[in-house]
């Protein structure tokens, strides 16, 4: 296991570098107005392009625990589809607990769950990046439908991501 915790190329968004990688975008949504939670994720390669995306509707209301269930989430699509992957997120918070070792003694359980998935046998770089660069899959969270923590998965973009 491989895990390099750091801040992305801010300039380019969904740029890998590495042949043979998937990159793994996330981002959560809570919005007040409709007491809704909702997190989507997209996995692209560099040859392949779009790869999978998904949208789940959850009961989670802090947006730092939707947000890091949106990472478990991208963490447990990509291991399915066996892919070695990159994980970014706009959290910033997020990103630096997982940058200073802050996990195992983190109080919330989706911090201590990135923690399992990402020391399984497996290469995970977690970088942080701009919510600009991440418009993609906030549209996925906030368009997200379905049942209550059903996963939804998209095999195509589907036509509010374009």
């Amino acid at each position: 296991m491989e895990m390099d915790v750091g801040r992305s190329n801010l300039r380019g968004w969904w740029q890998l570098s590495n042949t043979g990688w998937a990159k793994v975008n996330m981002d959560g949504s809570v919005s007040k107005v409709n007491s809704r939670a909702a997190l989507g994720g997209a996995i692209i390669g560099l040859y392949e392009g779009w790869l999978v995306g998904f949208g789940m509707v959850t009961g989670l209301t802090d947006i730092f625990q939707v947000e890091a269930r949106a990472m478990i989430e991208g963490l447990k699509l990509a291991w399915a589809h066996g892919f070695q992957q990159v994980v970014e997120s706009d959290n910033a918070i997020l990103v630096d607990i997982l940058q200073n070792g802050l996990v195992e003694n983190n109080s919330v359980a989706e911090v201590r769950m990135i923690h399992t998935w990402v020391s399984k046998n497996w290469q995970v770089r977690i970088r942080l990046i701009s919510r600009d660069c991440n418009r993609v899959v906030d549209c996925m969270a906030n368009e997200a439908r379905g049942s209550l923590d059903q996963l939804i998965n998209f095999f195509d973009p589907p036509i509010f991501a374009r």
